[in-house]
């Protein structure tokens, strides 16, 4: 099963797409878990998701981890499949509860409440692509399912 898991072939195409997800996923994990980028940190964003959103310790703490250190494992291609899922399925949670109201379109020009959902569909699409064909190329899936 682990085999299974970490199977993928030599593609650039996965490569792109799981380097961009996790280059662009990494600044959202690093807002929430460590303050950067202008974000509220861990204790905050905790307080937040638990208090005002409902959720539990445990299913907080996932999010996280999908972000922060899922999005790491992106860059490196280590247990792609199942971080690139973490990922996907939190954006279309976050989607859900905080961006469908808005329409489908960014708020470019500052004229809507709020973000739309497009972002969350292109990031999306990118996770399931690598959650069917793994880390591609460079990935240390790739490396690890070869020496087994």
């Amino acid at each position: 099963m682990l085999r299974a898991l970490l199977k993928t072939d030599n593609s650039a195409a996965l490569l792109f797409s799981r380097m961009a997800l996790g280059i662009v996923m990494f600044p959202h994990g690093a807002q929430k878990v460590l303050g950067w980028f202008g974000g509220s940190g861990y204790e905050k964003t905790v307080e937040l998701f638990t208090t005002k959103m409902n959720f539990s310790l445990g299913l907080v703490i996932a999010f996280l981890i999908a972000e922060f250190a899922g999005s790491l494992c992106l860059i490196a291609g280590f247990f792609t499949r199942v971080f690139a899922f973490a990922i996907g399925f939190s954006l279309v949670l976050c989607a859900y509860m905080n961006h469908l109201k808005n329409g489908f379109f960014m708020n470019w020009f500052g004229k809507q409440s709020g973000e739309g959902f497009e972002f969350h569909i292109l990031a999306v699409g990118m996770a399931l692509a690598l959650v069917i064909g793994g880390g591609g190329a460079f990935s240390l899936d790739r490396a690890f399912a070869r020496k087994k």
